[in-house]
């Protein structure tokens, strides 16, 4: 469970008469979701890193602590906007110890800002050391984090030494067994595609999905399991890489993928591999159409951070 003092900071800002917004339906993060008429409102893109070994998930909820959780709050402080007037939306709710790169979320305000640089070292300087905003960026008013997104980019490392390296624990799934890799980027190929991905979804809170198609574009073993797709369900890529051991390890063919997806039963996949640990696993990057992170006219600056700068001190000649 994580724990952090959220500081109070004061961050200037300047009140716009160029606005825009449209109506949309916002995701609050709980599973419930309502169509909200957003007025007269900026919208802002943060770019995510984050260690989520001590948190449970993404997904807001005060206890166990969340990311979601904790950038909400920094948020607050700053903006001194209620919850639901923020509208804060992650486009990935990743699971309990996975990681993030490029987690992506968007927010709102009735206010512009003159810069973001204030706010963006604002947010890092309320956030704990293993939550870092990478990128503050104004965008189109039509631009949600999960709805707009067009692909996902999720890696899952897996240490395949007799010894785990204690340095990579907390990043990486060991595993012992010495792995057929080239059995594995076999199997990998039948999962590209649009599927129905019944049999590795993981019934989540929020019930089993109305339709458990995704397409994978993209699925290669390297140094490092990389998987891209539109998108994925609760524990699906867990549940996949699980699988994939089982064939590196020789235990099962490689063709085995194309019976376990054409059973559209959990139970099936179940038989045959538990589901792979979460520290293995990281969100590198979040997709969209070029269009919608255009900023909108009169909006700040994108910020990327700032190095700090040291005033020099010239002392007079003696």
């Amino acid at each position: 469970m994580a724990s952090c003092v959220l500081r109070s900071w004061r961050l200037p800002f300047a009140m716009s008469n160029q606005l825009s917004g449209n109506g949309c339906t916002e995701d609050f993060g709980n599973g419930a979701e309502r169509c909200v008429h957003v007025q007269d409102l900026w919208k802002w893109r943060l770019v995510l890193a984050y260690d989520g070994t001590k948190y449970s998930g993404w997904q807001y909820q005060e206890r166990p602590t969340t990311v979601q959780y904790m950038v909400e709050n920094a948020l607050l402080k700053i903006t001194k906007l209620g919850r639901k007037d923020l509208h804060f939306v992650g486009a990935s709710r990743t699971d309990a110890g996975v990681h993030a790169w490029g987690q992506v979320a968007h927010f709102t305000t009735p206010f512009s800002f003159d810069q973001l640089e204030s706010l963006h070292a604002g947010l890092n300087g309320i956030l704990p050391h293993d939550i870092r905003v990478r990128e503050i960026s104004a965008v189109q008013p039509k631009f949600h984090a999960r709805y707009s997104a067009t692909k996902k980019t999720y890696h899952y490392k897996i240490y395949n030494g007799t010894i785990m390296d204690p340095f990579q624990h907390a990043y990486a799934y060991h595993c012992a067994h010495k792995l057929n890799v080239d059995a594995m980027r076999q199997a990998a190929e039948y999962f590209i595609g649009k599927h129905n991905f019944s049999a590795f979804i993981t019934m989540s809170r929020d019930g089993f999905p109305k339709d458990p198609r995704r397409e994978i574009f993209h699925f290669d073993v390297l140094k490092m399991l990389e998987i891209e797709g539109s998108g994925f369900f609760y524990k699906q890529i867990r549940n996949m890489v699980a699988l994939l051991l089982e064939i590196g390890k020789e235990a099962l063919p490689p063709d085995i993928i194309l019976d376990v997806l054409a059973s559209c039963d959990r139970r099936r996949l179940a038989k045959l591999a538990c589901v792979a640990q979460p520290q293995g696993l990281c969100l590198i990057s979040v997709s969209y159409v070029a269009t919608d992170l255009e900023p909108p006219p009169g909006s700040p600056k994108s910020c990327f951070g700032r190095h700090p700068q040291i005033n020099k001190c010239i002392l007079p000649y003696y």
